[in-house]
């Protein structure tokens, strides 16, 4: 598990995930770049995809689309 920083599309404010990959697996996916973040990270639910590819939270995505368009993400937790 490692920290996961990234800035919001929506806010553009720094948000931070843990989320269970190594940082190996990320700058590897950030250097290569043409792999789809569910080939690279297929483990992860789509709400922690969305946030590795837009630094989009969860509740970011809530608040501006509200939850009737919130169908993408499903909480595991």
């Amino acid at each position: 598990m490692i920290q996961v920083t990234r800035q919001s599309i929506l806010t553009k404010r720094m948000n931070t995930m843990e989320l269970p990959i190594t940082q190996e697996n990320l700058d590897t996916y950030d250097v290569v770049g043409d792999i789809l973040v569910q080939d690279a990270f297929p483990h992860l639910d789509v709400g922690q995809r969305e946030f590795i590819l837009s630094g989009i939270t969860p509740d970011e995505w809530n608040n501006t689309f509200g939850d009737d368009e919130n169908e993408w993400y499903i909480s595991t937790n």
